[in-house]
């Protein structure tokens, strides 16, 4: 029970710091949870990550808390989850209260608006990182791009809701996974 208590109190800690010092939402904390839960504490595989973003990214909610709650349970079970997903929400939930008091006094500042657009080009530096990252380690072939590909234009040019092309890109994973499987044999 110490271990776990331990393991659960590194996990609060682990991710009260990626929470604290990540801005601009859950795709630009994929990276630094990678690193710190694969590369830096060995709780999980580079692939585990991936499947565990996979599997946030189709379920509802914002994809840190269901990413840290994952990564929770599956490194110290029900109270992993619960001590993960409070540390990454609970920095954000004090500098939101905070800020909320002030912003409206401040945001006509030319300084604030400045400030902003720097975390904005910081932030879609970390989204490609993290673009990069996904990418090196999915698998390639051209089901996978053709899947990547569709997916984009149906989002992006088309405007199909996310969910749909979200199953609609399982539905093709599992066929052509099922007819790569069966040549096989």
């Amino acid at each position: 029970m110490r271990t776990d208590l331990g393991k659960a109190r590194l996990l609060f800690w682990t991710f009260f710091k990626i929470g604290a010092f990540t801005f601009g939402g859950g795709y630009a904390m994929i990276p630094l949870i990678q690193r710190e839960v694969a590369e830096h504490h060995h709780w999980l595989t580079e692939q585990d990550i991936l499947d565990i973003v996979a599997i946030a990214e189709s379920t509802p909610g914002p994809i840190a808390i269901n990413s840290a709650t994952f990564v929770g349970y599956q490194v110290c079970g029900t109270f992993g989850a619960f001590c993960a997903t409070v540390g990454v929400v609970l920095p954000s939930f004090a500098v939101i209260y905070a800020i909320s008091f002030v912003l409206r006094q401040f945001s006509e500042l030319t300084v604030v608006q400045y400030a902003f657009n720097g975390i904005r080009a910081g932030v879609l530096a970390l989204l490609l990182k993290a673009l990069l990252s996904m990418y090196r380690q999915s698998p390639k072939g051209a089901a996978a791009y053709a899947v990547m590909a569709g997916a984009f234009v149906l989002t992006a040019f088309c405007g199909v809701d996310a969910v749909l092309v979200i199953l609609l890109s399982a539905a093709v994973g599992l066929v052509s996974s099922y007819l790569m499987k069966r040549r096989a044999t």
